[in-house]
């Protein structure tokens, strides 16, 4: 038994690191995100030919910068559905953390344990149970943060041509906050992972 919990634990160690990768590739989508509000803002400005009254003289100036603009937005969605790809990959490989965790308790024939045995503790070892119901969760919370952050990345594409100053500040703030994924939740699970580490 001690073993398996120990073959848990490397697990877990593999979801921490998808969880570094997963804040670096946040951090990266926010910069993506702010910056693509920016232009999506300025674009609006931009349309307005009373703008450029003092640059009349220069031909073509309005549909140059409008043209640039909106060049440098595609260029930044494009890295957007990248960075989402990213997240994707980080979903799928915690999906298959979990479905490797699920195939060490079930074994095969006799190997099976009992739900007794998935519910025994070794001294200040987690649970099998434990260590299955926290593979699980971070499963499930990651799933649903990236299709969260991917109907946000569509929300902002959306917003191109009907701009709203509050509409693009909540959804930069839903970005942020990555609701789906409660630190505290995140932080328990650890703590019970690893916990005889703590002692």
């Amino acid at each position: 038994m001690e073993a398996m919990v120990k073959k848990y634990q490397q697990r877990f160690r593999k979801v921490r690191d998808e969880m570094d990768r997963w804040s670096s590739l946040q951090s990266r989508l926010i910069s993506q995100f702010r910056n693509a509000s920016s232009i999506i803002q300025r674009l609006q400005v931009l349309q307005d030919s009373k703008k450029y009254v003092r640059l009349k003289e220069v031909v073509g100036i309005q549909e140059a910068v409008l043209a640039k603009q909106v060049e440098s937005l595609r260029k930044i969605l494009f890295s957007m559905n990248k960075t989402m790809e990213e997240f994707h990959g980080i979903v799928l490989s915690l999906g298959k953390i979990h479905r490797d965790g699920r195939q060490l308790v079930k074994g095969g024939g006799s190997n099976q344990l009992t739900v007794k045995q998935l519910q025994q503790r070794v001294g200040v070892k987690p649970r099998l149970a434990d260590c299955l119901d926290g593979l699980m969760l971070l499963q499930d919370m990651h799933c649903s943060e990236y299709l969260l952050k991917s109907s946000l990345v569509s929300a902002l594409s959306a917003l191109t041509f009907k701009p709203s100053a509050s509409d693009l500040g909540a959804l930069q703030q839903l970005l942020v906050d990555q609701p789906n994924i409660p630190n505290e939740e995140v932080q328990f699970i650890f703590d019970i992972i690893f916990a005889e580490e703590i002692c």
